[in-house]
């Protein structure tokens, strides 16, 4: 797909040209992936004093990073009524201040390295079905009470409306502290205060291998890294490259379109503010409004390697049967990206003898986690490991079959959980 279908990219500010690696250089870490989990470990761990190298097979934030609907919401993929249930309400506990300190690094970055990436505040979560009535305010009180977060609130049909102007939703679920960002800005913003550091980055440089030596050799077609330690950040992206974590994630992907300016009223008449929206279906529709008024909207997968032909006709019923008003609207960009789950949606981040540490399997919930995968690798690495462990202890389950069937499987539980959603 040409970048230039993307409005990202169209948007993108501090674009930088890094050149591709040639011979051989040497680092304490060899970084694999220009995404939000490569930059934010480089720069983490540069910022602690380690010689970094990062190696990106196309150019910074090409794949999910610089793709995504840009909602930041709070807690895990999983909310804290589901964790709960899960582990307990002490690991439940402990996965939602994680995340919040996640939600507090991008700020933090935002604002110490002034990157202009269009940060909103401000996340509604629509109820589409009736069975889901009650899930807002059961949620809420149980932030207030359980997770010293207070300022969550459950919506009703009337109220819920008056923020979006659709009939699709129920009820709402407004979280004020949630967040959106332009995710390709931010990323070139991360790049930045990479190379302010010192980071040597390296574009168009795929990486076709490594050795599991102490220290490691990294290869790519034109050149290679000798390094302490390796850090695999490539998700949805990651191929065959490592067979031993591959198993563990599906990749996915997932289109959006944007429309036309609609002007200020009449964008003001649709979405009521600058925060991001999502519903509660399995295939989730995720939209709002860009700095120029126009509707960004997600809404479809597939479960293949190509994407459809027309992502514009693809995606666009999912717009028009939230918001039927829209269907004088052009659509001026249509793009897709993957991204990766795992079976229980939680993220995988771990370790692999004798020095590989790599991060995955977001599910959706990608810029906050992958962020803050970077920071607690980065901790791991530099010596003090209790938050990286706090996320290695998760059970992540293999995909049934592992790579090999993986897909048939995911495919027809897609499937069935879609069909849920519609009738």
């Amino acid at each position: 797909m040409a970048s230039s279908n993307n409005y990202y990219s169209a948007t993108a500010q501090g674009v930088h040209d890094h050149s591709t690696l040639v011979g051989s250089e040497k680092a304490d870490v060899c970084v694999i992936g220009g995404g939000f989990t490569g930059l934010s470990t480089a720069l983490n761990l540069a910022e602690r004093g380690f010689n970094v190298v990062l190696l990106e097979a196309e150019r910074i934030g090409y794949g999910a990073s610089g793709r995504c609907g840009g909602l930041i919401g709070s807690g895990q993929r999983k909310d804290v009524l589901e964790a709960e249930q899960m582990f307990g309400f002490d690991t439940s506990k402990r996965l939602w201040d994680l995340a919040e300190a996640a939600k507090a690094e991008i700020r933090d970055r935002v604002t110490k390295h002034s990157i202009d990436c269009d940060l909103q505040k401000g996340q509604l979560v629509g109820v589409h079905k009736k069975r889901y009535r009650g899930w807002a305010s059961v949620l809420s009180e149980a932030l207030a009470d359980r997770y010293q977060y207070p300022d969550t609130h459950a919506l009703d049909a009337e109220a819920t409306r008056a923020m979006v102007a659709t009939d699709s939703f129920l009820e709402g679920f407004f979280d004020p502290n949630a967040a959106t960002i332009h995710p390709l800005n931010y990323a070139l913003g991360l790049a930045s205060a990479c190379r302010d550091v010192g980071v040597r980055m390296f574009d168009g440089s795929r990486v076709t291998g490594y050795t599991q030596d102490d220290p490691a050799t990294v290869t790519t077609d034109a050149g290679s890294v000798t390094a302490a330690f390796i850090v695999l950040a490539c998700n949805g992206y990651l191929r065959k490259l490592e067979p031993r974590v591959a198993g563990k994630m599906m990749p996915i992907n997932n289109f959006i379109i944007a429309t036309e300016p609609l002007g200020e009223d009449r964008a003001s008449q649709l979405i009521s503010g600058r925060y991001g929206i999502h519903d509660t279906r399995f295939v989730v529709n995720y939209f709002r409004l860009s700095d120029d008024n126009r509707l960004l909207f997600g809404g479809g997968e597939n479960y293949r390697r190509g994407f459809p032909r027309d992502i514009a006709t693809f995606v666009r019923p999912a717009m028009l049967k939230i918001f039927p008003q829209l269907d004088d609207v052009a659509i001026d960009f249509a793009w897709g990206g993957t991204l990766s789950v795992t079976v229980n949606r939680l993220p995988h981040i771990g370790r692999l003898p004798p020095n590989l540490f790599f991060a995955q399997g977001y599910s959706g919930h990608g810029i906050s986690t992958a962020n803050f995968a970077g920071v607690v690798i980065a901790e791991a690495i530099a010596g003090t490991a209790e938050r990286f462990d706090a996320f290695t202890k998760l059970p992540i389950r293999t995909f049934p079959g592992g790579t090999l069937l993986r897909y048939p499987g995911m495919v027809l539980g897609m499937v069935y959980y879609a069909l849920k959603d519609r009738f």
